[in-house]
């Protein structure tokens, strides 16, 4: 968040532009237009739920609780919203400058906080999705500059940030993995997705759009998955990631396109187009009987929670 504010002017105006999605005045539900792909497959656009003021309504990130309930991050609103499969509202929380949200292995979710940079000190909390009135408790705080989550299966907690070196890891009991995080020794890091025994991380500050994969049991051996944008001039200014049918997704903010990546061979292809300003993207997981392999869920800057259909 701290790198992206300085790069909003940029997004907002390739978002204002970019073509495919239209309807700013949809219903939730409301088909906005068949996305354009490169992927040889057909991707169906629709407004979930409709946004505010672009920028004054951040939805920053979003998890399925695989209970029925999405759950999504709101930046500038500071608050974390769940909604149901009809797009109605179930309630939430106040949480100062929400950022990655994530489910972990306890059916706990976990959200970053203090992400805002006006919010000098951040953290984690965790809530009972299955509560009747959620409340945050607090897993770890004194951590600033704080942005993307994952959660692995032994309940540790990883934290990108954008401005720093070094993916932080933080233990179940809530201490630091110093040796972890140090080996892990990316600059700018941002979003993150565990798929068995790897992280995949996208760098928000390289202009080459660049993909990572970090082994979790040795994390210095990254290696680099993708560059998106040979062209430094064409900066995505990748957002969070996801895996989608064996690949992975990722968000470009700058470009609005959601962007499908082959993790063994790194070749890619653009999923969806005409997104305004898209910030995280996850595999619908027990919502309404949505199929994980065909709907993805995307939050935006604009305020937006969009579902993508793939054939």
């Amino acid at each position: 968040m701290r790198m992206r504010s300085t790069l909003v002017v940029a997004g907002l105006l390739a978002a204002l532009t970019a073509g495919g999605t239209g309807a700013a005045e949809a219903a939730p539900g409301t088909p906005a237009g068949t996305a354009s792909s490169s992927c040889g497959q057909r991707a169906r656009v629709e407004v979930f739920r409709e946004g505010g003021v672009p920028l004054l309504d951040w939805r920053e990130n979003l998890e399925f609780d695989g209970r029925g309930t999405l759950w999504v991050s709101n930046l500038t609103k500071h608050r974390v919203e769940g909604y149901a499969p009809d797009g109605t509202s179930r309630g939430g929380f106040r949480l100062a400058g929400p950022g990655g949200i994530r489910r972990g292995p306890d059916g706990m979710m976990y959200v970053n906080y203090g992400v805002n940079p006006l919010t000098p000190r951040g953290g984690v909390v965790r809530f009972d999705p299955a509560a009747a009135e959620p409340r945050p408790q607090r897993v770890v705080d004194g951590i600033s500059g704080i942005n993307g989550l994952a959660v692995d299966s032994a309940g540790n907690l990883y934290l990108s940030r954008e401005l720093s070196t070094g993916i932080l890891k933080i233990r179940p009991d809530g201490t630091r993995d110093e040796a972890w995080t140090k080996a892990a020794s990316l600059f700018g890091s941002n979003g993150l997705d565990i798929v068995g025994d790897q992280l995949y991380v996208s760098v928000l500050t390289d202009p080459t759009s660049r993909i990572v994969r970090v082994p979790l049991d040795d994390p210095g051996r990254y290696t680099t998955v993708a560059r998106l944008t040979p062209n430094p001039l064409r900066d995505k200014f990748l957002d969070d990631l996801t895996h989608f049918r064996g690949d992975l997704v990722v968000a470009g903010f700058r470009s609005g396109e959601l962007i499908r990546v082959d993790p063994a061979t790194g070749r890619s292809c653009v999923l969806a187009t005409g997104l305004r300003m898209p910030t995280s993207v996850r595999a619908a997981q027990g919502f309404g009987g949505l199929d994980p392999a065909h709907h993805l869920f995307v939050v935006e800057a604009s305020g937006r929670i969009v579902r993508v259909t793939v054939d």
